[in-house]
């Protein structure tokens, strides 16, 4: 949890230290980032860094919040299942993620990092275990659509299409 050191900073200092965590997380997965660079990118001392942030871990979790509170979209459905619904915003997610500031930050947490934060699958499957089957499905295929397109961007369009068929199969699984 970031720090309240880190809190109380002047917000000059705070989006300094922010752009070098972007940076960082952007260009290199969780595991091979180096508070070496962050801290010189960021112009603090390397014990500053661990007066904000208990770990890379930490500072990476701090980042990746933001991030999602600024491009994440609504992804509760309420009760009933609605394939349009879920197709729509994964389209939308990826959209405002694909070419913003923070495109290379999220291909780095779905193709690599998201494996890497400890417990972050175990909270996962808690979460889907109270879902009815058909929003357990379409959550996990939404989750697999990011991550194809985050993947292979070159063949958006097919997973997309693959995707929606996929969300009305279950749909109509449903009402059988």
């Amino acid at each position: 949890m970031v720090k309240s050191t880190f809190k109380n900073l002047p917000e000059e200092k705070k989006q300094r230290i922010t752009a070098a965590l972007l940076h960082e997380f952007s260009d290199h997965s969780l595991p091979d980032a180096q508070v070496a660079r962050i801290v010189k990118e960021a112009n603090i001392a390397r014990g500053a860094f661990y007066k904000y942030f208990d770990d890379l871990t930490d500072a990476y979790t701090y980042l990746y919040e933001i991030a999602v509170q600024e491009i994440h979209t609504n992804m509760n459905p309420g009760d009933k299942f609605d394939p349009d619904f879920f197709y729509e915003q994964v389209v939308k997610f990826i959209d405002e993620t694909q070419h913003g500031k923070y495109e290379a930050l999220m291909k780095q947490h779905m193709l690599h990092n998201e494996a890497a934060l400890p417990d972050g699958m175990k909270t996962n499957s808690e979460q889907l275990l109270h879902m009815t089957p058909e929003m357990w499905a379409a959550m996990v295929l939404s989750h697999e659509v990011i991550n194809s397109v985050f993947a292979d961007p070159i063949h958006e369009k097919q997973n997309l299409a693959r995707y929606k068929e996929s969300l009305y199969s279950i749909d109509r699984g449903s009402k059988e």
